[in-house]
């Protein structure tokens, strides 16, 4: 029996995206809702960290669906 994250690929979806389609990509791949993923992305910007700079490397490196 295959994990249920493994059968989900990494990609960002063409529709249900706000700026790139990260966060929507990232939800669908854990199984969490979209909205759930982008407030916890702009909390988390709120503290000292490179998420933003996260943010634009996922962007690059993921496929669109």
């Amino acid at each position: 029996m295959t994990s249920p994250l493994k059968s989900r690929s990494l990609t960002r979806p063409r529709h249900d995206r706000w700026i790139a389609g990260v966060c929507a990509g990232l939800a669908r791949r854990t199984g969490l809702s979209a909205g759930t993923v982008r407030l916890l992305f702009v909390l988390s910007c709120l503290l000292p960290g490179p998420q933003f700079i996260a943010y634009l490397i996922l962007w690059a490196l993921m496929p669109n669906e």
